[in-house]
């Protein structure tokens, strides 16, 4: 079953059981696919690929503001909490990404592979990991541990 399949049998059950927050973060990823679709230069499918980059993007945009609600305390509770549903709920379409010590590794293999030692070049080699590791690891994590390879 594709994720946009998933996604629409969800949307059914959480109508059913009266579940708002499913509802809300269904209809926000569709909204976020149309707008995918609508952008200029779209050309492709809309399959899988394109509802976990919209998910990943989005899952991304909710953890920022969760962290921005939490800074705010008691006043941002509730809206953290929502985001923080949201973000746990769409993982389960996400692929797993690479750890710390496996991410550390793949650092290490590229700095090797390019013989690379200047931290000015330190861009050049988060571009080659994030190209070959695309949807496998977390692109900040990646650059602050290039940034202390290379010190």
């Amino acid at each position: 079953m594709s994720i946009k399949e998933e996604l629409a049998a969800e949307l059914k059950e959480a109508l059913r059981a009266g579940d708002q927050n499913r509802k809300d973060v269904i209809r926000a990823i569709e909204t976020e696919v149309s707008r995918a679709k609508a952008e200029p230069g779209f050309e492709g499918d809309v399959n899988d690929d394109l509802y976990r980059s919209v998910i990943a993007s989005y899952v991304k945009k909710m953890t920022k503001a969760r962290q921005e609600y939490d800074e705010m305390g008691e006043r941002g509770a509730e809206m953290a909490e929502k985001l923080a549903f949201e973000a746990e709920y769409l993982g389960r379409w996400l692929p797993s990404l690479l750890d710390e010590a496996a991410t550390n590794e793949l650092v290490y293999a590229a700095i090797n592979e390019l013989s690379v030692d200047d931290p000015k070049r330190a861009g050049q080699l988060v571009g080659h990991i994030m190209q070959k590791h695309r949807g496998e690891v977390d692109g900040a994590l990646v650059n602050r541990l290039v940034r202390e390879a290379l010190g």
